[in-house]
């Protein structure tokens, strides 16, 4: 919904500007971090609705970010959307059992 705050994570600035432009042109109220140490202080900072957050990161990966996210009665009600350039059946378990609402491959595409 447009004026909810979404949290982008992810190390590539070319991925970053693929997610976050199409989500500001939709009125989504957009921050984000290039880090997991970086997306778990803006989560706690900012309280975003929604967070994109990619598997690769630097400091943390995006499972690590996830479970520290999930563990916290501060933001475990986050929706949180996984990218994964692996994308693999394990991927999908442990997500499934993380309570992520989508896990998506990465690099996004148009079909994604």
């Amino acid at each position: 919904m447009p004026g909810q705050k979404i949290l982008v994570v992810d190390d590539s600035w070319t991925e970053l500007t693929m997610i976050v432009t199409p989500l500001r042109n939709s009125g989504f109220d957009v921050v984000t971090a290039v880090d997991g140490d970086e997306a778990v202080e803006k989560v706690f900072k900012e309280r975003p609705q929604c967070i994109v957050l990619d598997v690769v990161l630097p400091k943390q990966n995006g499972f690590q970010v996830c479970r520290k996210l999930k563990s916290s009665e501060m933001s475990r009600h986050i929706p949180i959307i996984l990218l994964t350039s692996k994308n693999t059946p394990l991927d999908k378990a442990w997500g499934c059992g993380k309570g992520l609402i989508s896990i998506l491959p990465s690099p996004l595409t148009v079909m994604s």
